[in-house]
């Protein structure tokens, strides 16, 4: 059996033993990841609405700039990130940098711009009678927003869970604001790009391979999502 076989076959002994490395890397970037997804899904839901059912002056131009930011770089999130809590920032005093809540944060203003989109996207799709009855009845701007949105949960839901995916695989965000610190700040991909370049070719495909089984899971909920819909 060749190097890259033996490697493999130990990858695999790694995950079926669940070694406490693999798993706590594991945990915490389900949970930075998912913390980052509940902050910007708690924002950008409701915004969406009220971007969608709010006529203003530039609001197409808003909704194409939005809709741009859908490929923002996590390295440019991440240097931004980086100059508002660096100690020369105007949050250094917070103490922020190389923590789990500088990634949280980062995570957050990358998949905005994503949850924003989508939720604006569902929420468009619905059937404009709805929103008349709902006004006949005497509902009020805001109980309106969230029959709305009611009505729209199974494609908002896709987009929150599209949003996750894209959260728990980013890099280059979280090796910036995070540092890779072990036990500390270490996720599944800022781990899997130090234990390459260690040659810890074995940990690394472990590593890799649950990512990918996080990545498939996020695609069949969206799937599954779907066909409801």
């Amino acid at each position: 059996m060749n190097e890259l076989g033996r490697a493999l076959l130990k990858a695999v002994e790694l995950i079926a033993t669940r070694d406490p490395e693999v798993v706590e890397i594991t945990l915490r970037s389900l949970w930075i990841a998912g913390t980052s997804t509940t902050f910007a899904s708690a924002i950008c839901i409701p915004l969406s609405g009220l971007i969608q059912f709010h006529q203003f002056r530039g609001k197409r131009f808003l909704i194409n700039l939005i809709q741009t930011f859908y490929s923002l770089p996590t390295v440019c999130v991440g240097l931004f990130v980086f100059v508002l809590i660096s100690r020369a920032g105007p949050l250094g005093s917070l103490g922020l940098m190389f923590t789990p809540t500088a990634m949280i944060i980062g995570q957050t203003i990358l998949i905005t711009p994503i949850l924003l989109g989508l939720t604006f996207a569902a929420l468009t799709g619905i059937d404009v009678a709805i929103r008349e009855s709902a006004l006949s009845l005497g509902a009020t701007r805001l109980q309106v927003i969230w029959t709305i949105i009611k009505e729209a949960r199974f494609s908002v839901v896709a987009g929150v869970i599209m949003g996750f995916g894209r959260a728990v695989s980013e890099v280059g965000a979280a090796i910036m604001l995070g540092g890779n610190i072990k036990g500390f700040t270490r996720v599944l991909t800022t781990a899997i790009s130090l234990e390459t370049q260690k040659g810890e070719l074995e940990f690394a495909l472990a590593l890799g391979i649950v990512l990918i089984c996080v990545s498939l899971a996020v695609n069949m909920a969206m799937n599954l999502i779907q066909q409801r819909f």
